[in-house]
């Protein structure tokens, strides 16, 4: 979402942006180097980084979700009646390691896991989630349990799309067609089942990308695995950082529903808003 911001943002200024990957471990280790003026973040800033002086700010909700290939020997069952909180975590836990024991079916396959090898926040959020409220399964225990691990969404969705028995998580425009919006591609979401008695009127929301922002902004989707990205400065935003930011905590919300995100509700932007202005 931020090389969109650049380019919208960079047509009616002189500013420039060099934007590289890697995870929000290393985005942040950047920034307290010096190599960057903004990192951006898939979590919450850690108190020891606040201390350290990192100052963030919230920009939008993304979404990470279950994915498995659309060939997947129990699809059907998958997207009919989704998979519990806890049936994902004994998945990738290994507690459950056959998709036939997994949904109760007449099927002999061995599911396969895949993780994440970078400083993926994402992953971190996944783990937060797989483990229940007031527990968490840190980056290094899901890697450990994971058949592979991959660095990045584009590798592990192509991964999932290439092994039939997968399953993996990757933010939801990896799954969505980033155009129409539908179901394409070779990998496909796996539902969540929040109550245990299969999926609900209100939980039946994966059918297209329009469909699913909108039950994040209901409600009907956790947090995590949706989870509030920051862009982050080391000390307070200043400068060309500090205009860009507060373009994005404007005009630049407006670009973010259309790219497959969830803008930040009405009172969180104005305290984003009130923070950028605020600084540390």
């Amino acid at each position: 979402m931020v090389e969109v911001w650049e380019d919208i943002y960079g047509e009616h200024t002189d500013t420039s942006f060099d934007i590289s990957g890697g995870g929000t471990g290393a985005g942040v280790s950047d920034l307290f180097n010096g190599q960057v003026d903004i990192a951006m973040m898939g979590r919450e800033p850690e108190p020891e980084e606040i201390d350290q002086g990192l100052f963030a700010v919230p920009m939008l909700v993304d979404t990470v979700v279950g994915t498995v290939s659309v060939d997947n020997p129990v699809l059907e069952q998958l997207q009919e009646d989704g998979l519990t909180r806890e049936e994902l975590e004994a998945v990738f836990t290994r507690e459950v390691t056959n998709w036939g024991d997994l949904v109760d079916a007449d099927v002999d396959e061995e599911i396969t896991v895949y993780g994440r090898s970078d400083t993926s926040a994402a992953y971190k959020q996944w783990g937060d989630f797989l483990a229940g409220e007031g527990s968490a399964y840190t980056e290094n225990e899901l890697e450990g349990f994971s058949d592979a691990n991959h660095n990045g969404d584009q590798p592990v969705a192509e991964a999932v799309a290439s092994s039939e028995n997968a399953i993996s998580l990757n933010n939801i425009n990896y799954v969505y067609d980033l155009e129409s919006g539908e179901l394409e591609g070779d990998v496909r979401p796996v539902p969540l089942d929040r109550d245990g008695e299969g999926l609900s009127e209100a939980e039946d929301f994966y059918e297209t990308r329009d469909e699913f922002l909108a039950a994040v902004e209901a409600g009907n989707y956790p947090f995590p695995p949706a989870r509030e990205m920051f862009l982050a400065s080391n000390g307070g935003f200043e400068g060309e950082a500090y205009d860009f930011v507060e373009w994005v905590l404007t005009e630049g919300q407006q670009y973010v529903r259309e790219y497959g995100y969830v803008p930040l509700e009405e009172d969180r932007l104005e305290e984003a808003q009130e923070r950028l202005a605020e600084g540390p």
